[in-house]
């Protein structure tokens, strides 16, 4: 197991400064929208098929 830690998604940080720049109530909503794409991201397997059931 290595130690190292993975260089960071710069799409993803660039996404994070965007958001940042906004006011509070859209913050909070492109925030909301960014957990959604996450989640279903995470929860694909290798070919975009769900791997959990919800």
């Amino acid at each position: 197991m290595s130690d190292s830690v993975p260089a960071p998604d710069p799409e993803l940080t660039d996404r994070l400064r965007a958001i940042e720049e906004q006011p509070l109530t859209d913050r909070a909503v492109a925030y909301a929208a960014l957990h959604d794409e996450l989640v279903a991201r995470l929860e694909s397997g290798p070919d975009g098929i769900a791997t959990t059931a919800r």
